[in-house]
């Protein structure tokens, strides 16, 4: 797996596929300097080598992975838009509605937070 579309490929539900297909278009119209990295089977979000935001999929939600960092201070946000969480990731179960306002704030944290960092993790 090379690509974001070889990633969208293994979702077999063409809705589920469209709805991320749908985050990761947005992301890109969003942040366009951010650059795209399959790795761990994971499609990515970079920023000068170091990562973003993750993202994965199961069988009743897609899985927003941050770091832990960016999770600690939204993690009120993420409760209010009815997502649950771990220390790692949060889920968005496929048939909720993805607070973009919400991704934008997280993306934008990480990008500022991490301006400085030279490693791909914190």
């Amino acid at each position: 797996m090379e690509t974001f579309d070889d990633f969208l490929t293994t979702i077999d539900d063409p809705e589920r596929r469209a709805k991320l297909d749908d985050v990761f278009d947005w992301i890109r119209q969003t942040f366009p300097h951010l650059e795209e990295r399959i790795a761990w089977n994971q499609p990515m979000f970079t920023d000068h080598g170091t990562f973003i935001i993750a993202f994965s999929v199961a069988k009743a939600h897609f899985a927003v992975a941050p770091e832990a960092v960016a999770l600690e201070q939204f993690t009120d946000r993420i409760k209010e838009s009815g997502y649950t969480q771990t220390k790692q990731l949060f889920r968005i179960k496929w048939d909720q509605a993805v607070d973009q306002e919400l991704l934008h704030d997280i993306i934008a944290f990480n990008i500022k937070d991490k301006a400085d960092h030279t490693s791909f993790w914190r």
